[in-house]
């Protein structure tokens, strides 16, 4: 890893950062003015920097927009005094994590390098993975089309509307769009609005400041605010509660917002693309969709066709799925063979393109031989059912996998999550979790039954304490692991959660 860069011209400052994070075991090295930095940043990059907003020369604001330039995804905190707010502003606009207000306390800098430090990382191992998979794979003309959209667009900020049925790849185009634009340097990011209770979904768009709310225990950037130069992908775009379409509304036409509870205007200078699964005209017609805002959302619209369209492409995604199955649990890949191809090639697959990579993952753990036949597919599809494999295990995402259990599950990856994986064992969660409903207590069934007829005692105390710890550890994710936040989201007290970390020995976890 990387040190964290330190610039100061109080030498105190300085002393106090390192000292700080020395005992921390973070690596740091410190620099007195700007300009030594802009210098130290031809030959090495920090992982992390901290930076005071004035000093001789130089100002941090413009090492801010040195490192943005070139190092758009390192995390620069801004150190300024509490009467220089102006400049904080600024600060944000010029695209800083974050910013401390002298006097500061030292636990709580040390905290936020930490966040910024865990984000870091995070994007890095993103960039690898983006980097290792491929974008979109599809020969059906309907998807041709699909790309030569993407071409025409890659040197375009327009909006974009993608819609789709669920499960047909919206995010993976929406990745494409942005790789291929003039804004692919800058940040991408992606946010489910079905996802998002309505109560919390406007602070996770526009931010808020301290104490704003119960729990608003320090101000906090919104999605606007970390997509700033970059591209904002809204999933499920059709559910965002009725009062939040006017702010979303007031942001693309005029690019300004404010925090939850805040009174300074912020300019957002961000490439919205929205994405849904319903037909919003019938939505705006029933009053529950703004008008001028699907006007405003359907400047382009790109419609993903459902694998029933592209049939011709299922075998190329079935090997690919096959393939990454197997390198992802570690074993040898299983081939299809040609009858169960053509059989798999029938299927409706409602799920689409997610519904057949988990198939895929179902083949690679229980599908008895190296070559599968038809007879070794689910029963639920060889006897005309194909409702059991709507487990949401999108694409680009990584398998967690579970010896325990039948089957493998998807990891959830979660926007602002804290870390890049799933550990083996977690159960994914999603935003389409109504449809999904019978699927996981389908599969916890199998999970109770195995252990029941293995003897296995205690079933009830093992399979809850696997429950909560699943619950708790995502809690934890979508909260950068802020304990206190956690509880609020699962609706259980402080003491309680604190309790069950430490009988279930779940790292990661902090004080808000």
């Amino acid at each position: 890893m990387k040190p964290i860069w330190i610039v100061d011209d109080d030498e105190s400052i300085r002393w106090v950062l390192e000292k700080a994070l020395a005992r921390e075991n973070l690596s740091t090295k410190s620099f007195s003015n700007a300009r030594d930095a802009i210098e130290a940043l031809q030959s090495s990059t920090p992982q992390v920097l901290v930076s005071d907003i004035r000093m001789p020369g130089a100002s941090g604001l413009e090492l801010l927009q040195t490192v943005k330039a070139k190092f758009p995804g390192v995390p620069v905190i801004i150190i300024t005094a509490f009467s220089d707010l102006d400049s904080a502003v600024a600060a944000f606009q010029g695209g800083a994590f974050e910013y401390l207000a002298k006097p500061f306390d030292v636990d709580k800098a040390v905290e936020l390098i930490r966040r910024a430090l865990e984000e870091s990382l995070r994007e890095a191992n993103v960039e690898q993975a983006s980097a290792e998979t491929p974008e979109i794979l599809g020969q059906a003309p309907a998807m041709q089309d699909v790309f030569r959209a993407i071409g025409r667009l890659s040197q375009s900020n327009v909006t974009v509307l993608i819609t789709g049925e669920s499960g047909t790849g919206k995010e993976l185009v929406a990745r494409a769009l942005h790789k291929h634009s003039p804004r692919a340097a800058q940040p991408f990011i992606a946010l489910n609005t079905a996802a998002i209770p309505k109560d919390l979904l406007e602070s996770e768009l526009f931010g808020h400041e301290r104490g704003a709310f119960t729990g608003a225990q320090a101000s906090r950037r919104g999605r606007f605010e970390q997509a700033e130069g970059g591209t904002l992908f809204l999933d499920e775009i059709g559910d965002m509660p009725f009062d939040l379409q006017t702010r979303l509304l007031r942001v693309l036409s005029d690019g300004h917002f404010y925090r939850v509870g805040g009174h300074q205007s912020l300019k957002a200078n961000v490439r919205v693309i929205a994405a849904t699964h319903q037909n919003l005209e019938i939505r705006v017609r029933e009053g529950l969709f703004r008008e001028d805002l699907y006007h405003r959302l359907n400047v382009i619209r790109l419609r993903l066709p459902s694998l029933r369209e592209r049939r011709e492409d299922i075998p190329i995604l079935t090997r690919y799925f096959l393939s990454q199955s197997a390198k992802q649990l570690g074993v040898e890949s299983k081939r299809v063979s040609d009858n169960a191809m053509r059989f798999m090639s029938g299927l409706d697959l409602p799920g689409n393109v997610r519904q057949l990579e988990n198939l895929c993952n179902w083949i690679t753990v229980m599908a008895p031989g190296q070559t599968v036949e038809v007879k070794d597919l689910p029963q639920d599809l060889v006897g005309g059912r194909d409702q059991s494999l709507q487990l949401e295990s999108p694409a680009n995402r990584p398998v967690a996998f579970d010896p325990h259990l039948a089957a493998p599950v998807a990891a959830t990856h979660y926007p602002d999550s804290s870390s890049s994986s799933t550990p083996p064992g977690q159960v994914a969660v999603s935003g389409e979790l109504q449809n999904e409903k019978q699927n996981w207590i389908a599969l916890l069934e199998i999970e109770a039954a195995q252990m029941l007829s293995n003897g296995d005692a205690d079933v009830m105390d093992v399979l809850g304490r696997q429950f909560e710890s699943a619950l708790i550890k995502i809690a934890l994710r979508h909260t950068h692991g802020r304990k206190n936040d956690a509880a609020v989201r699962l609706g259980i007290g402080r003491n309680t959660i604190t309790r069950k970390i430490q009988e279930l020995g779940i790292a990661g976890a902090k004080d808000d």
